[in-house]
């Protein structure tokens, strides 16, 4: 390269030419992170702390936390990506909308044997629970709580991840001969008001 031109500057958060297995240490340093902190303990930078790679490269392989979250638990569904649009709809039809969505979802079988072995762990490892509870608090919880905007916003959202956990533990986990056997139609003509309450009604 003649002297007079300058070497191209690698643009942030981009890997070197030569820097192999960055994402596979990013990921396995996510998975201890998380364990370790929570989910909302953890950070982006401690996770490139731990990988010993620059914060820019974890958002260049992975984005935002939740996305590296989801990567690193297998999560199936993403309700930091599908809440905001279920929630954008009409008020008078949220809770049909949220009910119908997570069983249709999960009515998909990559979605399902994920979504059972992730909930199988969840309830049963005692550094799974707060895991997983933290990112539900933060990406679908918060997320409801703060769409509604009420002084009782997240005492309603925690209902509403209670009633659509109970199902799918129901429907996919304990697998009780009548909730298997129930359509989807059928389940959310019944929980759907259910969730609505909890969303807009009035104790």
């Amino acid at each position: 390269m003649p002297e007079h031109v300058a070497p191209k500057s690698r643009r942030r958060g981009r890997p070197r030419g030569g820097e192999t297995g960055a994402r596979e240490r990013i990921l396995a340093s996510a998975i201890e992170e998380f364990g370790e902190q929570g989910y909302d303990g953890a950070t982006i930078r401690g996770i490139a702390t731990r990988a010993g790679v620059d914060s820019a490269l974890v958002h260049h392989y992975f984005g935002t936390k939740a996305d590296l979250f989801a990567e690193a638990v297998g999560a199936p569904m993403r309700p930091d990506v599908d809440v905001p649009a279920l929630l954008a709809g009409p008020r008078d039809e949220l809770g049909e909308h949220i009910v119908r969505y997570v069983l249709e979802m999960w009515e998909r079988p990559e979605v399902r044997k994920r979504g059972v072995v992730l909930m199988r762990h969840a309830l049963g490892n005692r550094l799974a629970t707060p895991l997983m509870a933290g990112f539900l608090s933060r990406e679908l919880v918060g997320r409801i709580a703060a769409e509604l905007g009420t002084p009782d916003a997240e005492l309603r959202a925690t209902l509403v991840a209670s009633q659509i956990a109970g199902l799918l533990l129901a429907r996919h986990v304990l697998k009780l001969p009548a909730m298997t056997a129930a359509s989807v139609d059928d389940l959310v003509a019944w929980a759907g008001p259910t969730v609505q309450r909890y969303l807009v009604g009035t104790p």
